[in-house]
């Protein structure tokens, strides 16, 4: 199996069909490549792409222009994300097909959780989800 949470070291020795408890409290809030926007991987597969991930967005902080290579899934726990299309606020979700391409923004700041089919395909930086 390549799927696995990083930093969850519970999860050595577990057998192939086991279930994967994942404290998310525990782990630590990791830098991404954009200013202001922190993540916990919370499943990741280097093989097929698929990531889960719980995103911390400052007020203000924005991700470059990016295309969804595959359908992108949001749910917003707190705060709000907004593009040229609209704003999706706390308790309220979104998705994106395969191909559309964005600049997402937070004014006030966000808490997501996000599932990705396979990486992002960033055009202003060097850098995938």
């Amino acid at each position: 199996m390549t799927a696995h949470t990083p930093k969850a070291p519970n999860h050595a020795g577990l057998g192939a069909l086991a279930s994967r408890y994942v404290d998310v409290n525990a782990m630590p809030w990791e830098p991404t490549p954009y200013p202001g926007v922190e993540w916990k991987v919370l499943l990741k597969d280097e093989e097929t792409g698929l990531l889960t991930a719980l995103f911390k967005w400052a007020p203000g902080s924005e991700l470059p222009l990016h295309e969804h290579v595959e359908i992108e899934q949001t749910f917003v726990l707190e705060g709000s994300i907004e593009d040229e299309e609209g704003e999706a606020t706390a308790g309220n979700f979104v998705w994106r097909p395969a191909g559309s391409r964005h600049v997402a923004k937070s004014r006030n700041g966000a808490l997501l959780l996000g599932t990705f089919l396979s990486p992002n395909k960033f055009f202003n930086r060097e850098a995938a989800e």
